[in-house]
C-alpha cells in the first residue's frame, strides 16, 4: 500500500511518512522512494541556485554589451537574484563549495539569456566568465559603464 500511495498520491505519501517518522514508526516507512526524494531536494537546492545564478549572469552580460538599453527592470532583477542566490547560500552553506562548479553551467545559461534578449550574436561574449564570484554576488559590482537613475 506505501508504495501504491506514492505513486498515485504523492502528496498524501508525503503526510503519511511524515506521520510515521514523528510517530517513529521505522518499520512502516517507504525507504527507497523516501531517500530518493530526500536526495532529489539536494538536487533541486543546487539546480535553483544555477538557475539564480544563470538569470544573475545574463542581465550582468545584458547591462554590459548594451549599456545603451539599460532599463530599470534589469536592475530590479540584478537585486532580486542577488538577494535570492544570497538566502539560498544562507540557508544552505554547504552549497558555498559548489559555487565554482555552477559558475562554469551558469555562464553558459547566462550567455543564451543574453542572446536571446539582445539578438546579440553569440560571439559578442566571452567564452570564460570575467566576472568573479565575488563581483557577481556584490551588490555594488556592475560591468561597463556607470550606470545613471536619471
Amino acid at each position: 500500500m506505501i508504495n501504491n500511495l506514492y505513486d498515485i498520491d504523492f502528496y498524501a505519501w508525503t503526510q503519511q511518512q511524515a506521520k510515521l517518522l514523528r510517530d517513529r514508526q521505522w518499520h512502516e516507512l517507504d525507504l527507497p522512494n523516501l531517500i530518493e526524494e530526500i536526495e532529489c531536494l539536494g538536487k533541486q537546492q543546487r539546480q535553483e541556485l544555477r538557475n539564480r545564478l544563470s538569470i544573475l549572469i545574463g542581465h550582468l552580460l545584458k547591462w554590459e554589451y548594451q549599456p545603451q538599453k539599460r532599463i530599470r527592470s534589469w536592475l530590479s532583477t540584478i537585486r532580486v537574484q542577488r538577494m535570492d542566490l544570497n538566502d539560498i547560500l544562507q540557508e544552505n552553506p554547504s552549497l558555498k563549495s559548489y559555487l565554482e562548479e555552477a559558475l562554469h553551467k551558469a555562464y553558459q545559461k547566462g550567455i543564451e539569456l543574453a542572446v536571446g534578449e539582445t539578438n546579440l550574436p553569440n560571439k559578442t561574449f566571452p567564452v570564460e566568465c570575467t566576472y568573479t564570484l565575488e563581483e557577481i554576488l556584490s551588490d555594488s559590482f556592475f560591468p561597463g559603464e556607470p550606470y545613471s537613475q536619471e
